[in-house]
């Protein structure tokens, strides 16, 4: 990285929190994408280490008046290429703006800076006897601006959705170094278009995020975890839609192949309580009485049976909840030597069974494992191709161009939640017509129109 570029980073931060040593810097160029999908990665990069908005706001001005690509920087935990450094740049690490600035008990929301790890929030209400952030999309290392920015899910989407539900204002950085606060802490706004929802799932493309206030929900005082075990993937399928036709909402719903979890928890050396069937259905339940978390048991069980389902499985006590939680939290990392590419595609609940049909059809046709595991609650499927090694087989465009064309056909999207990154670009124009990429390009130019935020990720 130039000279004057560090030099002049120097100035704004301090010597001590600006980083241009290869060693050190390396790590900040890259995530947690798979090997195999990972684009190339530059590490002619400074790293600088803000601990204000004002801080940024300045290295913006500087950074868009001489055109250097910026990066902001959160855990790192992007499964899409999205934080990687293709270019010479400057990283912006959030990692010092780590304040938990206020719990509103009466407004139901928790403000914080960007850098804020998903690990304080779940230690700080853990401490709380009656409110939680109901987010949890996996790695806790995971930043506040990063689950904003990349629309993080995970497993409690069926209940609470996804991060957009739970934003209520945002404070960013635009390229020009500008700082603009979006949205309101209200239930109803009907003022103005929505920009604060355009920066979410942006990616970093449109801006910097510095703080977030987020809605916080009451913790449910029974919680109890149960599995279902199936035959075949198509019982399990129309078992969750008979669910939801009766009104209830798990907190989470996990499908997995059993020769997954069964991995999973040899790995760790933990037990999985039932070795029957091919599939699982992983359900977490919650409820404020105790009778009515039996009741909802009872409700599962009878319509699982209803569909064939072969045993069942209630956890009931914390150590053993742990147990099942720990084991489906090990599923990818289990897996994690084999995977050249875990396609997160979103389904709608219609046509889940043709997609899954399918998916093993592909399987068979390229002579190639794809384990499915996901969030089968919100239609957010993840399908792994697995090789030895990882390493990316001769036909992996062939098969990868079949499954997206599947994804398609079922009326899809092609990232339920990973994101487009710098993976998936080439991708877009299958969901997208010309009209609406055109839009996005345009939306891009207006608030960084000298294409310093992020180049070559989601566009």
């Amino acid at each position: 990285m130039n000279e004057t570029v560090i030099k002049k980073m120097q100035e704004v931060l301090g010597e001590a929190w600006v980083v241009s040593d290869l060693e050190k810097v390396k790590s900040y160029c890259d995530d947690q994408t798979e090997k195999a999908m990972k684009p190339e990665i530059c590490t002619d990069c400074v790293v600088v280490k803000p601990s204000k908005t004002e801080e940024i706001s300045e290295i913006m001005k500087y950074a868009n008046e001489n055109k250097l690509t910026v990066i902001a920087r959160g855990g790192g935990t992007s499964l899409s290429g999205a934080a990687v450094a293709i270019m010479p740049s400057i990283i912006i690490s959030m990692e010092r703006m780590n304040n938990i600035i206020e719990v509103d008990e009466t407004s139901m929301t928790v403000e914080c800076e960007a850098g804020v790890t998903l690990l304080q929030l779940v230690e700080l209400f853990s401490k709380h006897d009656t409110l939680y952030f109901p987010i949890h999309p996996g790695d806790e290392g995971a930043q506040v601006g990063g689950l904003v920015v990349m629309n993080a899910g995970g497993v409690r989407a069926v209940r609470y959705g996804v991060m957009r539900d739970q934003i209520k204002e945002l404070e960013m950085v635009l390229a020009s170094g500008e700082i603009v606060r979006l949205g309101k802490n209200l239930i109803k706004n009907n003022a103005g278009l929505d920009l604060k929802n355009l920066i979410v799932g942006s990616e970093g493309i449109l801006g910097i995020v510095t703080k977030a206030t987020l809605s916080i929900k009451p913790k449910d005082k029974h919680i109890g975890s149960l599995i279902v075990s199936f035959e075949n993937e198509s019982d399990a399928v129309k078992a969750v839609t008979e669910i939801f036709k009766t009104g209830i909402k798990p907190m989470a719903i996990e499908y997995m192949e059993k020769k997954a979890i069964l991995k999973a928890a040899k790995d760790i050396g933990m037990t999985w309580p039932s070795s029957e069937g091919a599939v699982d259905l992983y359900f977490i339940v919650s409820e404020r009485k105790e009778d009515d978390l039996y009741e909802m048991y009872e409700t599962i069980v009878g319509i699982c049976e209803e569909n064939n389902a072969l045993n069942s499985f209630v956890a009931e006590s914390s150590k053993d909840q742990r147990t099942l939680l720990d084991i489906r939290s090990h599923v990818y990392p289990s897996m994690h030597d084999e995977v050249v590419d875990a396609i997160d595609a979103a389904i709608p609940m219609k046509n889940l069974s043709k997609y899954m049909d399918s998916i093993k059809k592909i399987s068979e046709k390229y002579n190639v494992h794809i384990s499915t595991i996901g969030h089968i609650g919100d239609g957010n499927l993840h399908n792994s191709i697995l090789t030895e090694g990882a390493v990316k087989p001769d036909n992996y465009d062939e098969i990868a161009d079949e499954i997206f064309a599947l994804v398609m056909e079922c009326d899809g999207s092609i990232t339920g939640e990973h994101g487009i990154g710098k993976v998936r670009n080439k991708k877009m124009n299958l969901q997208f017509s010309e009209t609406e990429l055109r839009l996005m390009k345009e939306i891009k130019k207006i608030f960084d129109p000298n294409n310093i935020l992020n180049p070559g990720t989601a566009l």
